[in-house]
This record gives C-alpha cells, structure tokens and sequence, in this order.
C-alpha cells in the first residue's frame, strides 16, 4: 500500500492500487472533502493506530497459503520446556524484594460481558464473594507490595469498549497499596469481506456504527503499549520485566518460583520470553502449543493448521502442552523488537457477522505468537492450577464453589478435595446469563466430591445441596426441576418434572 502522508486532519491526496490476492485491483482515492470514499474517514483516527492498521492491512493482501509447513514443525528440545516442579524444588533466595521491584503486572482487560449476558467490562463481574476479576486482581497485587514492601504496579490495557467504565471504576482503589496505570489498544475498522473496504462511514460507534469497529487482538499489546510512553516511563523507573495474563483467568498469580527463574538466567542468555504452558487435556484440544520451528520456539494456533492436520493437531499424544497465555517478557526487548519492526506476528483472519447480516473480518494478532521474536524464549510446563479461567457460567460455578478457598486475592484448591482435577460442569442454556445463573442457585452446591456435572433445562438448586460423583440433570421442555434444600445427588439421573412448592 502506498505510503499516505500528512498528519491528522490535513488535505490528504494520493491514490494506492492493492493487489489482491483474487488478481483484481481495487484502487483506493484519498481527497479532500470526497465523503463518498470509504477510507477517507481513517485519516481522522490517531496516527499510530492507522499506520498498525495500514501495514496489518498490507501483509494481509501479501499472505499466500498457510503459515506454516507441516513437515517442518518438531516437538520443542526438552530443555526449552522447563518442569514447573525442577523450578519450585530451587527454592527462593533470602530476599525476593529486589527481583518483585523489577515487575510489572499487566492484565488483558479488553473484553466485554456479553457473552455471560453482562453489560460493561468483563473485569467487572462479581465471581468470589461479591469481589470482580479486578477487585481480586488488586488485593493480590497490594499483599505482594505489603508483604515484601514492594512497589509492584498494575497496568491495565484497555479497549474503547472497556475504557471509560474501568476507569472510573478504579476510584475505588486510590487507597490500596497499587499504583494502578492503563493505556488502551487499538482501534481498528472491520472490513467488509466481500469488497475489502471498511464498513463505517465516519467515527462514530454508536447506532448503526457500533460494530464497524474492533480491538485487533492481544498481541496489539507490543506496540499499544510503546506508543503510549508507558513502556519507557516504567524501564525509567527500574522495571525490566512484565507478567502479562488475560485478566478473566483467576489463576494467573505473580509466581515467586518463575520470577526467580527468569531472573536467575545466566547473563549471556538472558531470557526474554517465558510462556507458561500446561498439560492439554480432551477440553484443550483447541488450545495453542509450542513447536520448534526454523530453530526457534513458535505458537501454533489451530487457525495456522492445514485442515489435513487438524485431528492431529488435536492429538493429546503428539501434543501433549498448551499455551495458557500467562506470559513473562522483558521490557527492554518489547522496546528493541517493537522499534526495529521485528515483532512479527501471524495474522488471525477472524469471520464476523453484523446484525444486519452482513459478513465482515476482522485482522487480530496473538501476544504469544511473537515469542519467536524473542531471545532465549522458554516454555514453563506449570500446574493446572494456574489456568482457571472464566469464560462462562459453567467455569463460574466452579470458582465460586467451595472446590476453592480465597485468600488475599487468590484461589487454590481447598485442601479438602481428594482429587487435584477439577469436576467436569456443562450448564445449559438457561444458566448462561449470569442474572439467570445467579436466581437459580439459593446457594452454590457443595461441590468436594463431585465429578462430572450436566445440567440442562428448566432447573433450580434450594439451598445446602450437595453434588457428588456424576449427577446429570435434564428438565425437558415444558417441564421444571427444582432440587430441593438439603438434598444429596450421588451418581444420579434426574429428569422429568419436580416442583418444589412454597408454603
């Protein structure tokens, strides 16, 4: 794409012939005053944004057949996977203080409720004793810093969906003992997928404009994070590393035994990227690996796989770890690789379709996709435990069971529990809002000895029930089920019609 010059607001004139990979041309104008041109408007969108945009945009029209070559793709050598538990048997030295004032902890704070029928942040839903995703977050960060006397910030970034609501939601923390920081990602326009030309027609985001815009994906994070001179103020100040996780995922804590492992690495091999990676298991098939691949280590997502390798890509065998987007990176390097144009990233061509029925794409990044752009990059395979996220009203009950205890911000796995794995729950439809979720449940289940729960249909939980081993619930259409107060379900079928009737 031809290069377009001037700044924001100016008289723009220039033209750029993009060849598309159909072998047709589009010719894309930009003049003064020429309203009718679907990309005019790009120009009045900060300049940083639409310069990631244009060469997103640009390498996208570039992009022929996969990404990857399957023939050359190895398991990664053992000793770029390191074992959690080689980690933790090291020890910690006498004083973590001076590797904890060297951190950052930055949370993907980008997504919206919806999916779990909220309005709003998602960071913002209650989901442990009437506390949010970011109250939890907060309360772990301010007992680092209280407890090592430590200045361990948060930075948050955000999206212009989430934007504005966080910020006058963090009000509420001026007094705890969290320096709290934020910038935003970008935003870029939705393209539609027949023509290849955005589909808003000005600025705006409200109306009929309110999905012709999106945040390009997490790994819009490298150069988010550079141009809002947040990056360099926090290197001023002495930090080096940050540990960046999706902020819906309540096992994503600051692990003492990593943060030593990181900065324990010997100098000439400094590592710069470390990807914490867990045993996949039937529910993870889905989810991104780590691969050697020309020498260095590379995340594979299910989107780069010819569709001939899907199912073994899918393999638990072959494999065998996956990537749960808890991330350590050093700043410094964010900072070379970002201005030496070298963090390259594949390209996630994700489908939408509009309300209107219109079908658009959307150009997205992964933050993990970069590691290959990083030196000495390790994977760290860690206990399960330290990816509980929270997608749905399903992972929501798990974590507001008695399956977990909370203390000073964090979850783990009450000691109560003979089994380390967590119970298999399937909700239905009927349970997906969580207002819906909430009315249905007097209280949560007693969940300690639970195996495998489904639910589905017209169905309410009294209060004190308990739930073990394989419980399966089924209300057909038409009919209700309500379990009632102090119940006891073990391996049992319930189904049929059941009202429980108030006296």
């Amino acid at each position: 794409m031809a290069e377009v010059t001037r700044g924001l607001g100016d008289t723009v004139l220039g033209f750029s012939n993009v060849l598309i990979s159909t072998g047709c041309l589009i010719k894309l104008c930009f003049v003064r005053g020429l309203d009718s041109d679907p990309w005019h408007f790009l120009f009045q969108i900060s300049k940083k944004d639409f310069e990631g945009f244009k060469n997103l945009f640009h390498r996208f029209l570039q992009v022929k057949g996969p990404s990857v070559k399957w023939d050359k793709i190895h398991k990664p050598p053992e000793d770029l996977i390191h074992p959690y538990d080689k980690i933790k048997a090291q020890g910690l030295p006498d004083s973590v203080a001076a590797s904890l004032n060297k951190l950052v902890v930055v949370k993907l704070n980008g997504g919206l409720g919806t999916s779990m029928g909220c309005k709003g942040p998602k960071s913002v839903i209650s989901v442990r004793n009437e506390n949010t995703f970011l109250d939890l977050t907060v309360h772990q960060i301010e007992h680092l810093n209280k407890t090592f006397n430590v200045d361990v910030p948060l930075v948050l970034m955000n999206s212009f969906n989430t934007d504005e609501d966080t910020k006058k939601i963090l009000q509420k923390y001026t007094h705890h003992r969290v320096h709290i920081h934020t910038f935003n990602q970008s935003r870029y326009p939705r393209i539609n997928k027949e023509s290849l030309l955005p589909v808003a027609k000005d600025l705006g985001m409200h109306g009929d404009h309110a999905d012709a815009w999106y945040p390009p994906g997490h790994g819009d994070i490298y150069a988010s994070f550079y141009n809002s001179g947040l990056l360099d103020q926090l290197i001023a100040a002495g930090k080096e590393y940050i540990f960046v996780s999706n902020i819906d995922n309540l096992g994503a804590t600051v692990d003492l035994f990593i943060l030593n492992h990181l900065m324990t690495q010997p100098k000439d091999k400094r590592c710069e990227f470390i990807m914490e990676v867990t045993d996949k298991t039937r529910a993870d098939v889905k989810g991104g690996t780590l691969i050697q691949y020309d020498d260095k280590l590379r995340l594979l997502e299910i989107a780069q796989v010819p569709k001939a390798h899907v199912d073994e890509f899918k393999s638990v065998t072959k494999f065998k770890i996956f990537n749960t987007n808890n991330l350590w990176i050093s700043l410094a390097a964010i900072k070379r690789l970002h201005e030496k144009n070298t963090m390259d990233m594949e390209i996630i061509v994700n489908p939408k379709t509009l309300d209107g029925g219109l079908n658009v794409i959307q150009l997205e990044t992964a933050v993990g996709a970069a590691i290959k752009a990083f030196d000495n990059a390790l994977g760290v395979n860690v206990p399960r435990s330290r990816f509980l996220p929270v997608k749905t009203s399903s992972d929501l009950l798990l974590v507001m069971s008695n399956l977990y205890s909370l203390d000073a911000g964090s979850l783990t796995m009450s000691k109560k529990r003979e089994f380390p794995s967590t119970p298999h729950v399937k909700l239905g439809s009927s349970f997906t809002k969580v207002h819906d979720f909430l009315t249905r449940f007097e209280s949560i289940p007693d969940m300690l000895e639970l195996d495998h729960l489904t639910v589905s249909g017209d169905v309410t939980f009294g209060k004190n029930v308990s739930l073990k081993g394989t419980v399966i619930i089924i209300a057909n259409h038409g009919d209700r089920i309500d379990i009632p107060a102090g119940a006891v379900l073990e391996n049992k079928i319930v189904s049929g019609n059941l009202r429980i009737l108030d006296h």
